[in-house]
């Protein structure tokens, strides 16, 4: 009603003034009960919570705290699906099982095992840790229930007309249901893990888990037992000697490693996905320590014209240079055709002027007003142009966003710009060592300028001699535009009461005829006066 009647009947600001109070509101319920059902709609509010694109932010500031816990299943039904899964009893599988979930999510929980080694001659080897993460019974079902039920409400939702020309509901519902089914495929999640595994191989600091192919299936994926440190848990880690600034850059560096060079990446870095394990002491007292990762139910691919648009928002930001960040954009095919660059450009170019190189505290101690202007300016281009994020540019924003929020708990006064200078300058490296077809469109870019440039200047030269050279600025044309008109009015009223006055002396005085003639030069004058201000 508030957002479809009231406009229609003349209410469009009272409908505007409580709009985030009404949408804060929508958002607190739909946590609630995502919270009570579980299974989908936890991950629905989830993954809204990162379309910042799509969403105001009324309720992705609600729904961003929305976390995947919800109340474990019985360890009988846990048991069901081990065993049916694996067509044995547990006992064959495993020396030892725990019934305690040390994780419950939406859509599986996980347990630590004991995993029965044998060797090359089969005799029995120490029993090998492992964490053993299980689905839960018929989430399949419930997620294809969900998923049919979401389509319906997709369907409603196209009917209104505002929604339906700034997003494609239909192909947003098709990437989220990619996304989960992706999600409740463990097979994909242990290739995944795999993957990672791999382009990490060479990098000892970096702990990734081994995946057991012979405990794991579609609906269970066991895993080495590689947890350490929680990241989040500061005490424990200061206790262990590490330094968390060094955490939190070493942790950044390598999602930029993950980004521009694996062209995959951990999607999911929230607090009980990362762990630090502490090594040996330095020289220097300090402990050195190593990443730990675990669960890949969310990856992501960076596909070519990504890596080249991040490539060059990096490139852009450290040199504040707007434009760049403008042909960034482009390469990352985010701007609908026909969108407002320069005010995009002057947006980027305040930003830069205000909030460059400011550390996350220092953001945070900016005056309310400022930074709610700023940030109001730039949602309202957002919503406005509009334009529409794909899947794998979301995911790696919103694991970006959970990111900063890990390397400032680490550190309060982590700064990304400075984390991101380095990566620069390794781009800027690669780019005058092997980029040599970027230089080479560069330089074809700089030649068409400089042949076209004789030519325009003699152009511009002559229209200057001939008096047709034109200064095209929108403000100023208003400016002169109004001036005219009210010079024009001026022009016209100093001849109609020099008429009209003039006609009533001599129609007063006996001139009848002269009387006659000035009357009608007021009623031409009149005419013309507000056929100009008509058409003006």
């Amino acid at each position: 009603m508030w957002e479809v009647i009231l406009p229609r009947l003349g209410f469009k600001k009272k409908a505007k003034h409580n709009r985030d109070r009404r949408l804060k509101k929508a958002a607190v319920q739909f946590h609630h009960l995502a919270v009570d059902m579980g299974g989908v709609l936890i991950k629905v509010g989830q993954w809204l919570s990162a379309r910042l694109d799509v969403m105001p932010p009324a309720i992705t500031e609600e729904l961003a705290g929305l976390q995947d816990e919800v109340l474990p299943e019985k360890f009988e039904d846990v048991r069901l699906v081990l065993e049916t899964e694996f067509g044995a009893s547990l006992e064959e599988y495993f020396s030892g099982f725990s019934p305690e979930p040390i994780a419950s999510a939406s859509i599986g929980q996980v347990h630590t095992a004991l995993l029965k080694k044998q060797g090359s001659n089969g005799e029995s080897l120490e029993p090998h840790q492992v964490v053993v993460k299980v689905q839960r019974p018929a989430i399949e079902l419930l997620v294809a229930t969900d998923l049919a039920a979401l389509r319906v409400v997709g369907r409603w939702l196209e009917w209104y007309k505002p929604i339906k020309r700034r997003v494609d509901i239909q192909q947003l519902i098709k990437e989220f249901s990619n996304t989960l089914y992706e999600e409740i495929d463990y097979l994909h999640e242990g290739k995944n893990a795999q993957t990672f595994k791999e382009n990490f191989a060479s990098i000892p600091d970096i702990i990734v888990p081994e995946v057991h192919w012979s405990h794991t299936t579609r609906r269970v994926l066991t895993l080495d037992d590689v947890r350490a440190i929680k990241i989040t848990d500061y005490e424990s880690i200061e206790a262990a000697g590490v330094d968390r600034k060094q955490v939190a850059n070493r942790l950044f560096d390598i999602y930029l490693q993950q980004v521009f060079e694996h062209r995959f990446f951990h999607a999911d870095p929230h607090p009980g996905n990362l762990f630090v394990a502490p090594g040996e002491v330095n020289e220097d007292g300090t402990t050195s320590f190593s990443l730990v990762f675990v669960d890949f139910g969310m990856a992501g691919y960076v596909k070519p014209n990504v890596v080249n648009g991040l490539r060059e928002l990096i490139l852009a930001v450290v040199a504040r240079d707007a434009d760049r960040v403008i042909k960034a954009y482009q390469l990352l095919n985010v701007l609908i055709p026909g969108a407002d660059l320069d005010r995009v450009r002057a947006v980027n170019e305040r930003g830069f002027e205000r909030f460059w190189g400011l550390t996350t505290p220092e953001l945070l101690e900016l005056g309310q007003a400022e930074a709610l202007a700023f940030l109001d300016e730039f949602r309202d281009l957002i919503y406005n142009n509009p334009f529409q994020l794909p899947e794998n540019l979301i995911l790696l924003g919103r694991a970006f966003s959970i990111l900063n929020g890990i390397c400032t708990g680490l550190d309060e006064n982590f700064n990304v710009w400075h984390s991101v200078v380095p990566w620069a300058e390794k781009l800027m490296k690669a780019e005058g060592s092997g980029s040599w077809k970027l230089w080479a469109g560069e330089a074809v870019d700089l030649a068409r300028t400089l042949v076209s440039l004789p030519r325009r200047t003699e152009s511009i030269l002559t229209r200057l001699e001939q008096g047709r050279l034109e200064v095209r600025n929108t403000d100023l044309s208003r400016q002169v535009q109004r001036v005219s008109h009210s010079m024009r009015s001026l022009a016209f009223g100093v001849f109609f009461a020099a008429f009209l006055f003039g006609g009533i002396q001599l129609y007063l005085a006996g001139h009848l005829t002269i009387a006659i003639v000035l009357g009608a030069g007021a009623a031409i004058t009149l005419l013309a006066a507000v056929i100009s201000t008509t058409r003006a």
